[in-house]
């Protein structure tokens, strides 16, 4: 049997100045840095039920075909963040402290 017409799927969509997984309020972000950290995409499924293990491949596809962008979006968000002022550093700075440690060490092992 063979298809009359081809169908392209996207998976991912881009709005708000970020990307996204399409039709969905999860960022293409928690996709990736769970897949960097080595879940399978099962286990990436598994943690975000509303979307399909079809999704999941194609925003794991979408961020393969496009590394070099995702990756510079996700150093410049992670920028901005840091740049941010932190209530936490305010109000608790111990705590704020360990988790700067904590963020630091997951760094180092990531590199």
């Amino acid at each position: 049997m063979a298809l009359e017409s081809t169908v392209t799927k996207r998976y991912v969509e881009q709005r708000d100045q970020g990307y996204w997984i399409e039709g969905t309020r999860i960022s293409l972000d928690s996709i990736v840095y769970a897949f960097r950290s080595g879940a399978s995409p099962e286990i990436i499924r598994q943690s975000f039920p509303l979307l399909a293990l079809e999704q999941v491949y194609g925003a794991i596809a979408f961020y393969l075909a496009n590394q070099a962008e995702i990756d510079a979006y996700l150093e410049a968000e992670e920028r901005a963040f840091d740049a941010m002022p932190q209530p936490l550093q305010a109000t608790d700075s111990a705590l704020y402290g360990k988790l700067m440690a904590a963020k630091a060490a997951k760094q180092q092992v990531e590199s």
